[in-house]
């Protein structure tokens, strides 16, 4: 079973930047997807960014594309997402997820993941 732990959220004003952590709790890093989920109240969850951790290509959403980058850190066991120029509509609970085996948009289905944390808060005031 893997454990997924997100970190680094918080509450910030628009145009600030944040960096989220996803700490696994054992060596998950084989040829899979990671990505990062958000949700906003009322709202459907949305894939926001994956990695494919065999090889490290990256797809992003739209909405965040040029403004998040996702990562990893092998040797740690994390993932991140650094989030800048940040807008009041990035507002959300941000999930870490893992296990996905399709890449492009697909990487941005929540469904063909296993694996989830329990998410950290972004706030960002306008």
């Amino acid at each position: 079973q893997v454990q997924l732990v997100e970190s680094g959220g918080g509450s910030v004003q628009a145009g600030g930047s944040l960096r989220l952590s996803c700490a696994a709790s054992r060596y998950t890093y084989s040829s899979y997807y990671m990505a990062w989920f958000r949700q906003a109240p009322g709202k459907d969850r949305e894939g926001v960014a994956c990695i494919y951790t065999g090889g490290g290509s990256t797809y992003y959403a739209a909405a965040v594309n040029g403004r998040f980058t996702i990562s990893q850190d092998n040797g740690q066991n994390t993932l991140y997402l650094q989030m800048n120029s940040l807008k009041a509509e990035d507002t959300a609970m941000y999930y870490c997820a893992a296990g996905g085996q399709y890449g492009g948009r697909w990487c941005l289905v929540s469904s063909h993941y296993n694996y989830w944390g329990q998410g950290t808060q972004v706030t960002v005031s306008s």
